[in-house]
């Protein structure tokens, strides 16, 4: 069983840690951008979801790593790869009609959902009968019709109401 126990945290505030965090990145987003690569709707969701999760589980230490460094600012506006990752999930959003801030919204549902199942599977923290993957099908279904019926940002309509 892998372990992505938060006791494995590095200390952020290194440059070591941050470079290391940087390149796993680009490891991840590699694997991610090839996943997605000619697809569209669900299936690119699924696809970002599937190769997000494998990259976890196959390298529980790295992945472990990308969540527990916090990047520099400085580091992040200079990066390539931080924006490419963004580019990916927010192209695979915009699928689903979402525009700012919907597409931030929608981005921190989906790496906290992906991240929290991905760390209670690899935890061994689901003990049921029932198949982890068939219950990872099903999560990233519920996700679609989630992204598919996406709400209205209720402060933005009530903006415009006042305006008129």
């Amino acid at each position: 069983m892998n372990s992505l126990s938060p006791a494995r945290k590095a200390p952020g505030g290194s440059s070591s840690c941050q470079a290391l965090a940087h390149g796993i990145d680009q490891a991840a987003g590699t694997g991610i951008a090839a996943a997605v690569a000619g697809r569209s709707g669900k299936d690119t969701m699924a696809a970002f979801a599937n190769a997000y999760r494998d990259y976890a589980l196959a390298h529980p230490g790295r992945y472990v790593a990308t969540q527990a460094v916090q990047l520099d600012p400085a580091v992040l506006a200079q990066s390539t790869v931080h924006a490419r990752t963004i580019e990916l999930t927010h192209a695979m959003l915009r699928a689903y009609r979402l525009v700012e801030p919907d597409l931030t919204d929608a981005g921190r549902l989906l790496r906290s959902a992906f991240h929290g199942y991905i760390t209670l599977e690899a935890n061994g923290g689901f003990r049921h009968s029932r198949d982890v993957q068939r219950s990872w099908a099903r999560a990233l279904d519920g996700l679609h019709i989630l992204l598919e019926n996406w709400p209205a940002d209720s402060s933005r309509h009530t903006a415009e109401e006042e305006r008129t």
